[in-house]
């Protein structure tokens, strides 16, 4: 079985400046990002997706593999990622004998490779199209997350039933950016993650954390040591 690594690293993120290349531990967050792949028993081949050669060169240097430079249309701030997937996919997948990608965004650092080795480890063992990565959600939308609409409140999801404790509400998750596994071929014909075999696996949110701004970088700085 083959399955591969990738990272999807651009070069211009809009809430931190070169947020790819921030130093983190003894490397940068790309970097990391790269080693934690590469130690995952699973994964053979690790590479990078970018629009930078400035990137390319970090990555090269941390020893994964940048076949291609990404366009620059797929390296926006309004870019689906799943069509920076697909793209890599083309390149990546020429001959059709990758079974799974994992997709390890740079912006989690605080993961650890068992947490990607149980999302490919899930994905082979139930032969799914996608896994996610979830956290448990601290709000709930049957319960206690709103919506505004013609100047009033109300729930995000209506219950036939009274909800009047979160506990009775149904279970929630929160999407993370820990780690994605995902068959090519399903990503290749299907637009919507969610219509395929899906499953998930459930990280702690302290290994959760999502850089999305420098307060989130802090954070995971302080929480890292």
């Amino acid at each position: 079985m083959k399955i591969i690594a990738l990272i999807c690293a651009r070069g211009n993120s809009r809430g931190v400046k070169n947020k790819n290349l921030l130093k983190f531990k003894n490397t940068t967050l790309l970097g990391n990002a790269i080693k934690q792949a590469s130690r995952s028993r699973y994964v053979k081949r690790v590479f990078v997706s970018t629009d930078s050669e400035k990137i390319a060169r970090e990555a090269i240097k941390n020893k994964a593999e940048v076949p291609f430079i990404r366009p620059s249309k797929l390296a926006k701030d309004k870019s689906p990622e799943i069509e920076t997937w697909r793209h890599a996919v083309k390149f990546l997948n020429k001959k059709n004998n990758i079974n799974f990608i994992a997709s390890i965004p740079t912006t989690s650092p605080l993961r650890k490779v068992s947490d990607i080795d149980n999302c490919i480890k899930h994905a082979i063992k139930k032969n799914l199209d996608v896994v996610f990565s979830v956290t448990e959600s601290a709000k709930n939308p049957y319960f206690n997350i709103v919506k505004l609409k013609n100047k009033k409140l109300s729930l995000v999801c209506s219950s036939k039933k009274n909800i009047s404790r979160r506990q009775d509400a149904p279970q929630c998750y929160d999407l993370t950016t820990v780690c994605y596994v995902f068959k090519p071929e399903y990503i290749m014909k299907k637009k919507n993650l969610f219509s395929g075999k899906t499953g998930f696996v459930v990280i702690p949110k302290h290994r959760a954390t999502d850089i999305d701004d420098k307060t989130d970088y802090k954070i995971a700085k302080f929480l890292s040591h």
